[in-house]
């Protein structure tokens, strides 16, 4: 009986060792080798509302970490806003197809008019006052980057939270080239 329970752990342990070897053998690589992935990318909604990126990979990948930096600006009315979206992001995929996790802050200026108003409704005055803040954001979304250039999209959802408040459905798309 000894004899018997030596040999099966024996075999057991054979066994565990091929096993750990043809993992080995199988193993994935997540890294998408090839020149350094950068971007420059409009796009519209996400943390920038309207704003121009320039996005990059850390290491010598199209995909795995990167960060992202923008400036944008638009103005309604009375009322301006401008942005300053940046963002540590991560690309999962192969082929130019990847799927973009993301999270970041975005510094806000909004200006506006202040108006001034008298006892009978007249306005007395007009001062241009402004309100800075920086706002969290995620994005999860898609990314197509072709593996030689060109043509770049991305479109998902970017949740942001701002004064308290939490959007979780804020949708962005990206149009630009990559290189």
């Amino acid at each position: 009986m000894k004899k018997f329970k030596q040999n099966t752990g024996l075999i057991a342990l054979l066994g565990l060792l091929s096993m750990a070897t043809m993992a080995q053998e199988k193993k994935v690589d997540f890294y998408e080798a090839g020149t350094r992935a950068t971007s420059f990318y409009v796009e519209l909604g996400g943390p920038g509302f309207i704003s121009a990126n320039y996005d990059f990979r850390f290491g010598e990948t199209r995909n795995g970490v990167g960060a992202r930096f923008g400036i944008g600006y638009f103005s309604i009315e009375d009322e301006s806003y401008l942005t300053v979206p940046a963002q540590l992001n991560y690309l999962m995929g192969k082929g130019g197809h990847y799927f973009e996790l993301g999270i970041g802050a975005s510094y806000v200026r909004h200006a506006y008019d202040d108006y001034y108003w008298s006892g009978d409704g007249q306005t007395e005055g007009v001062q241009h006052a402004a309100d800075n803040q920086v706002m969290g954001s995620l994005v999860f979304g898609y990314r197509k980057q072709p593996l030689d250039g060109g043509f770049t999209f991305r479109g998902g959802l970017s949740p942001i939270l701002f004064d308290g408040n939490f959007i979780p459905y804020l949708p962005y798309v990206s149009f630009g080239y990559s290189f």
